[in-house]
């Protein structure tokens, strides 16, 4: 951790909140599904979606898979999955970071389209109140009310989410 950031998450933290979010989506689905597809878009949402899916496998008794999904943040328009399975009658949640505006997860979305998911839910270790698309976070970790011109960063070391800090 660096001495000038202003952290809102340590170490610590963040694992906390992401075992909570764990136990929020296993609570979730338990009797509902089998089978949970988390997709994390790259890189630190695939972090996440790795943590939580570690959690999940001690305590959800159905199937937990991880996928990877890229794309330009800024201009999304190739979207691509690490896999594609058939997603029908599945629970899908997009996992990212930080959500701000919502316009990734809504992007992220146009993958699963072509399919007949169950449920299609939304993830994140940091949501931010500045939504300028309909996307709504289900599982937060903690949610941070900032002005637009401050930026919230995560840190990530190898499978670790280290911080997350605001600037």
């Amino acid at each position: 951790m660096h001495a000038n950031r202003r952290y809102i998450l340590d170490e610590s933290t963040a694992a906390k909140k992401l075992e909570r979010m764990a136990f929020e989506i296993a609570e979730q689905h338990v009797g509902v599904t089998n089978h949970i597809f988390l997709v994390g878009i790259q890189d630190h949402g695939v972090v996440i979606a790795q943590v939580i899916a570690g959690h999940l496998q001690s305590i959800f008794k159905g199937e937990v898979e991880v996928l990877e999904l890229s794309l330009d943040k800024r201009v999304p328009t190739d979207i691509l999955l690490s896999k594609n399975p058939d997603f029908n009658s599945s629970t899908v949640i997009i996992v990212d970071d930080v959500s701000n505006s919502g316009k990734t997860m809504l992007y992220a979305l146009k993958p699963f389209l072509q399919y007949h998911p169950a449920k299609i839910q939304t993830a994140a270790l940091v949501e931010r109140s500045h939504k300028a698309f309909p996307v709504h976070t289900d599982y937060v970790g903690i949610s941070l009310a900032s002005t637009e011109q401050e930026h919230i960063y995560v840190e990530v070391s190898g499978h670790r989410i280290t911080g997350a800090y605001l600037e």
